[in-house]
């Protein structure tokens, strides 16, 4: 994999857990009232950033719509990083193993 596949693989997925993490959200307020089945997993990646980065710095109470923002840059954020991460990883094994 060259490196722009491997950046436009991490876009598009943190793409997709954004949206994935936004669907889950709404439908989590709207319709199930807080108790959605799965809520913690779809959105798992930005609740480790409002846990661990945004709640050590910003100890205070914010309002909803940053903290809406905030939970979302960091679901695009993880995500995409990972999934970058993985994919070099994953480029970098088998091309020594093909080289060999």
């Amino acid at each position: 994999m060259n490196k722009i596949n491997t950046v436009a693989i991490a876009l598009y997925s943190g793409s997709l857990a954004l949206a994935i993490g936004l669907i889950a959200f709404a439908l989590n307020w709207n319709v199930w009232g807080g108790g959605m089945p799965g809520y913690k997993l779809f959105l798992f990646p930005g609740n480790l950033t409002l846990i661990y980065v945004w709640h050590p710095l910003l100890t205070e109470e914010i309002d909803f719509w940053e903290k809406l923002f905030l939970h979302s840059l960091g679901q695009f954020t993880v995500v995409s990083v990972t999934i970058w991460l993985s994919s070099i990883t994953v480029g970098r094994l088998f091309n020594s193993r093909t080289s060999q």
